[in-house]
């Protein structure tokens, strides 16, 4: 069961990095802006299409690789070990690809001139914020009351709890590692539940805040794209929380009521998590893609000459990491890959996304 778990996430993930160029918006090639027409460039066409088939060829050798060493050698701690580091190297060749590119496309951009020529500008609609349909805050606190009561439940049922506390579970659902028990190793993994979702609380107060920026050359196909994919980027961070709400929950149960599921529920449900969040995952890259890039809307617009969005390369250190003191906007939207990326200018996001992983990271430790 592992060995196909492992599998099926390299595999993933390949496609996943694959696709990335084909799910972000035509006017950013890897993490550059490309002025309208210019973004079906032959070159640009042949970049992505050289780094789609690199990082295919990698994540297929990965998991072949991966199968081999799994059937020479069967231990679980091989295999978990093995596939990870698979996982990682192939994650990795596909980041170097990406830096290759990304220079080959900003050179291109540079030598032809693009955009040079045009009127750069701001596109600002008022209306769009009224319009935004992004979840209201308050449903995270669902999940949050569902791992409260628990530790409510936990407290009044610690005389019940054995000895040995698990504190992680394996691929296959089986715990694989214990602590004594003690008032904080019983509530551990809801403490470390709850820090998540109020995490993922965060992110998503701060992503609704966060600006609204509209294609200056179609300016009503993209709102509308960004308006859907901000509604549909809510939803899915709301119900990820929910379902990790779940899974975790029902390993906090069979630590408190050992009977419960059996050998076969333990197998299937981080199972089926795991099949859920990934087909979720892939259907949303698919059909939504970065800022509602793959959304197709059916709309005559006239197009404006000569002018192009504001060109922003300078705020993005390789196309990834933006760096904005001015922008207020805590919480933007990838340049590369689907979601959202936190503005390192803005000293706020890294206490929203690194605090919560430093608290989790302490109640690991001592755990």
């Amino acid at each position: 069961m592992t060995v196909i778990i492992m599998t099926v996430i390299i595999l993933f993930l390949t496609g996943m990095q694959a696709g990335t160029p084909y799910f972000v918006k035509r006017t950013v090639v890897f993490g550059v802006t490309i002025p309208e027409g210019h973004t079906e460039d032959s070159k640009l066409a042949q970049y992505k299409k050289y780094y789609m088939t690199g990082t295919l060829l990698t994540g297929l050798t990965s998991a072949i690789t991966f199968i081999v060493l799994s059937l020479n050698d069967s231990t679980e701690a091989t295999i978990v070990g093995s596939g990870l580091a698979l996982q990682f190297f192939t994650l990795l060749i596909s980041m170097i690809l990406y830096v290759v590119f990304h220079t080959k496309t900003a050179k291109q951009k540079q030598d032809n001139e693009w955009g040079a020529t045009l009127k750069q500008i701001r596109v600002v609609d008022l209306s769009s914020r009224s319009a935004d349909e992004m979840l209201p805050t308050i449903y995270f606190t669902l999940p949050m009351t569902i791992t409260i009561g628990l530790i409510i439940y936990t407290i009044i049922n610690y005389e019940h709890l054995p000895h040995l506390i698990p504190t992680h579970w394996g691929p296959t659902g089986a715990p694989d590692a214990f602590s004594e028990k003690n008032p904080f190793t019983a509530v551990a993994l809801l403490l470390i539940l709850l820090v998540m979702q109020g995490m993922m609380s965060a992110i998503n107060y701060f992503t609704k805040k966060s600006g609204i920026k509209l294609n200056a050359t179609n300016k009503n196909k993209s709102k509308i794209q960004q308006l859907t994919f901000r509604k549909y980027t809510s939803w899915f961070l709301f119900l990820t929380t929910l379902l990790t709400t779940l899974l975790l929950a029902f390993f906090q149960l069979t630590i408190i009521h050992e009977e419960i599921g059996g050998t076969l529920l333990l197998i299937t449900a981080p199972l089926g998590f795991l099949v859920i969040s990934l087909v979720g995952a892939a259907i949303y890259a698919y059909k939504i893609g970065q800022g509602g890039a793959r959304i197709q809307i059916d709309l005559e617009e006239q197009t404006p000459q000569g002018i192009t969005d504001v060109d922003e390369d300078r705020y993005w250190k390789a196309g990834v990491f933006y760096v904005n003191k001015n922008d207020p906007s805590i919480f933007v939207e990838k340049r590369f890959g689907v979601g959202w990326t936190i503005n390192l200018g803005n000293p706020i996001g890294y206490f929203i996304l690194f605090g919560p992983i430093a608290v989790i990271l302490a109640i690991a430790f001592f755990l």
